[in-house]
Formats: C-alpha cells, structure tokens, sequence
C-alpha cells in the first residue's frame, strides 16, 4: 500500500491529473462552442433541401454523408486541441524550465552504426550497443 502511496503522491502525477480536470473542462466550453456558434453557421451554408454531402441511397436520409458535422468536428478538435496547447503544455514548459527541467524538448542526437545500419545510437557512443563495433567519434 506504502508503494501505491508513493506512486499516487508522486509530482507527475498530480500535474497530469489536473491537465485531464483542465482539458475535460475545456472540453465542455469548447464542445457548446462548436454545437451552438459554428454548427449553426455550417448548416447555414445548406438549404433544408440539399443537405451539406450526399446521400448514399437517395431518399434515405441515414444514409446522409453529413460533411456539417464533420466539419464542426474539425474545428472543435482544433480549438480543443489549441486551447490544451496554450494553457496547460506552454506553462507548464515555463514552470519545468524555470526548474531547470527541458521537457517537450528536441530528442537528442543520434547517429547510425556503419556495421549493423542501427540508427538510434547516442551521438556520444563509442560502441554500438548492438553489435559492439567501435564507433568513430563526432566532431
């Protein structure tokens, strides 16, 4: 229980477990957003009679290809996504750095074995991990 404890209490875990409380939030706000503002403005861009896509079979309207709502779709998924962007991935970069931390960072550099053509070497290693070639170094 001591190691649950230890798991629950850890920083990376509060942190991610306020961003989900944050997003589904947001969720919310950006989904009314969508339905109420954006949806009404696509659908006004059909007539009641010629929806926005096709029907598949014609006459049946569950057959409907419906790009509206497709479309609606899109923008929340980016509005969602632009808003978790901002508000939760930008500060909580500033707070890491501020701590010294780099997340979300460039991956470091890698070079590739001339001997086994493995290309997820450390660009510092002497030896390749998989075959145990020397490495030549980097400049």
């Amino acid at each position: 229980m001591r190691g649950f404890k230890n798991f629950l209490m850890r920083g990376d875990v509060i942190v991610v477990a306020v961003g989900l409380v944050v997003a589904l939030a947001f969720s919310g706000l950006v989904s009314a957003f969508t339905g109420d503002i954006i949806k009404p403005l696509v659908n006004s861009l059909q007539s009641s009679n010629h929806p926005l896509g096709p029907e598949i079979r014609s006459g049946n309207a569950a057959t409907l290809v419906n790009f509206g709502d497709f479309i609606s779709a899109v923008i929340y998924f980016i509005i969602f996504m632009a808003v978790v962007y901002f508000l939760i991935v930008v500060p909580y970069k500033a707070v890491q750095a501020r701590r010294g931390q780099v997340v979300f960072g460039d991956p470091p550099p890698v070079k590739t074995c001339p001997a086994c053509l493995s290309s997820d070497l450390p660009a510092a290693a002497s030896k390749c991990k998989y075959c145990g070639t020397d490495q030549p170094a980097t400049a």
